[in-house]
């Protein structure tokens, strides 16, 4: 679930001699499943550890993971590295903003994965975002765009040689087309 490089695990079990015995690290997600989401380190010691943690064993220490924080964790990786700029630890944690969901899922919900994991962070830049409204049984996904997205000058460029060729290679065989219902009405919001 989480990696933990070998030189990050020396950096913990080096910091957590100082700690009281028993005293682990605890991996989190603030905000879980948002674009404000926010993923950090912190110590844990042995009365913080509730019953519906995940407890994950490393040389030396334990990592652990509240219940909320757990799916949005998955994939994710700790090191630490040592550069000319000095020494940092690092948490990368591509599912924190966004629930992976499993390869068996419903079409629709992976096509909305895609889009909120890697399309929404892009379009969030200007202000917008877009979603899934529906399937249709012969495979067009029906996309609506909102805030900045609505009304700007570019969107068809946005949904055609974007959002549109990625869907349909990522989805190659499932998608046969993207189609955007949107009413577009220039306004203050609009991102032009």
């Amino acid at each position: 679930m989480i990696t933990i490089s070998e030189q990050a695990q020396s950096h913990f079990r080096k910091l957590l001699e100082k700690q009281a015995a028993g005293t682990h690290i605890r991996v989190f997600v603030v905000n879980p499943g948002t674009v404000s989401a926010e993923c950090g380190v912190s110590y844990c010691p042995a009365d913080a550890v509730e019953s519906t943690d995940l407890q994950l064993p490393f040389d030396g220490f334990m990592a652990i993971v509240d219940a909320e924080s757990k799916p949005f964790l998955v994939d994710a990786e700790i090191d630490f590295v040592t550069d000319q700029m000095g020494s940092q630890l690092t948490l990368k944690a591509p599912n924190a903003k966004v629930r992976k969901v499993n390869d068996d899922a419903p079409l629709k919900e992976k096509v909305q994965y895609v889009i909120d994991a890697e399309i929404n962070p892009q379009l969030a830049n200007h202000g917008g975002r877009v979603s899934v409204v529906e399937l249709t049984d012969d495979g067009v996904a029906v996309l609506q765009f909102g805030g900045g997205c609505n009304g700007c000058s570019q969107v068809d460029l946005t949904l055609k040689e974007g959002i549109e060729k990625e869907l349909l290679q990522r989805f190659a065989g499932e998608l046969t087309a993207v189609r955007d219902i949107t009413d577009h009405q220039r306004g203050e919001h609009s991102y032009y």
